[in-house]
């Protein structure tokens, strides 16, 4: 009998060197978005899996922006009815300004056990953990009892519309759960998100000589100042928290504040609803009065609040300032999600994480949104896992630590065996 757990964890320890330089290779495709271009990266994954005898499905969202579905299909005797979905993106957030980063932000290359570069944690790291955990899987000949698939989509940095969503509403892909690669803690993987409610106002003014200003013309710029202010007051809006996530919400709070850098306050945000003046763009010209000024919000809604009722307080708040504006809803708009420590795959991904680290693990909530809220519309029990450097998420001098990428490797294989089942005549 094939001890198939203990043969596939060997061969990852003995295929550090592989994954991490896989790893590396996907670093050094600048695959940025904006602009987004996943040609070339995709192109390198495909004759990667290809490799390893793993055909992949080309799905273009458009010209430059492909989705790639690759699946191992189960040649059990006795299959199971689950299919199970490794998720992951491939573009990266710009790396901005050069000057501010220690090292060329594609370079792939590890220094004191960092895997360095734009992508490191946000995801290319976890990305090369699917990656290589579904070719390895698949060149062992590992008889796995459901099908295993592979999703990598190009599109997540910017609101994910040409990604998951894209192929799910095709039905491109199907699946009875999903484990997607986001950066997460090592020992808690993320089970829920909050809601986004992102919005826009423009306000409108007098324009005249800014020499005459205030006495003459009305700054569209001062007006919006007022709603911003006024905005502010989002964050005391009431939740009304449903019984079922009050648990998961008090576990979530005790957690970042252990274990978050700014733990000591950031547990506030699980249970209000947060309030970022992200653009501000207004005025023609240093000397001209604005005459108009457009802000762009973006709020992220907790449990027991509707992200519509966000908009509409935002509304009301505006309108006691003496601001009468059209508030538009764009980009991320939905409320929080969750998926329950009771499914299969989420106890099967922390039984593993237990295992390979021989520490406690347990999912947790987290304050971001992500492609998470796609699989649970189309009622896929979905959670987030991935290697990461936290603090260093879409800031300069990404990094990502090289334990994590093995343990994720590890994790994601162990979880795959779990959840799907290995055939009974080659088992321990």
């Amino acid at each position: 009998m094939t001890d198939w757990i203990s043969k596939v964890l060997n061969a990852i320890d003995e295929g550090q060197d592989q994954l991490l330089e896989l790893c590396s290779q996907l670093i050094r495709y600048p695959s940025e978005n904006p602009p987004g271009d996943s040609r070339e990266i995709s192109a390198f994954i495909i004759d990667y899996l290809k490799q390893a005898g793993v055909s992949t499905s080309i799905y273009p969202a458009t010209e430059k922006m492909l989705n790639l579905v690759s699946t191992l299909t189960t040649a059990a005797e006795n299959p199971t009815d689950k299919k199970l979905i490794f998720c992951g993106h491939t573009d990266v957030v710009p790396a901005g300004d050069l000057s501010r980063w220690d090292f060329d932000p594609f370079c792939g290359d590890i220094v004191d056990g960092y895997m360095l570069g734009r992508g490191a944690s946000d995801m290319k790291a976890g990305l090369a953990g699917l990656i290589y955990a579904v070719a390895l899987l698949s060149k062992l000949g590992v008889p796995l009892k459901g099908d295993l698939s592979l999703l990598i989509v190009p599109d997540e940095e910017t609101g994910g519309h040409l990604g998951v969503p894209w192929v799910l509403e095709r039905g491109l892909i199907t699946g009875t759960a999903a484990v997607i690669a986001e950066p997460s803690g090592p020992l808690n993987p993320t089970i829920g998100q909050k809601g986004s409610c992102w919005f826009e106002f423009t306000v409108e003014g007098t324009p005249g000589h800014g020499s005459l200003s205030p006495v003459v013309g009305e700054s569209a710029i001062v007006k919006a100042a007022k709603g911003i202010d006024a905005l502010q007051r989002l964050w005391d809006i009431k939740p009304d928290i449903p019984e079922e996530v009050k648990e998961i919400i008090r576990i979530s709070q005790d957690y970042v504040k252990q274990r978050e850098e700014y733990g000591t306050v950031a547990y506030q945000v699980f249970d209000h609803v947060t309030v970022n003046i992200g653009t501000i763009q207004g005025g023609t010209k240093v000397n001209v009065v604005a005459d108009r000024c457009t802000i762009q919000v973006d709020s992220r809604v907790p449990f027991g609040v509707d992200y519509r009722d966000v908009l509409d307080r935002a509304r009301s708040l505006l309108l006691e300032a003496g601001i009468e504006s059209e508030v538009k809803g764009f980009g991320f708009q939905g409320n929080a999600n969750w998926t329950s420590p009771e499914e299969p795959v989420v106890s099967d991904l922390v039984e593993s994480i237990c295992e390979v680290s021989g520490e406690e693990a347990y999912g947790v909530l987290q304050w971001a949104s992500s492609d998470a809220r796609h699989f649970r519309t189309h009622n896929i029990p979905v959670l987030q896992y991935g290697p990461a450097e936290l603090s260093t998420i879409h800031n300069f001098n990404e990094k990502a630590p090289v334990w994590q990428i093995i343990q994720c490797a590890k994790v994601y294989a162990l979880t795959a065996l779990k959840y799907l089942g290995v055939e009974e005549d080659t088992q321990r």
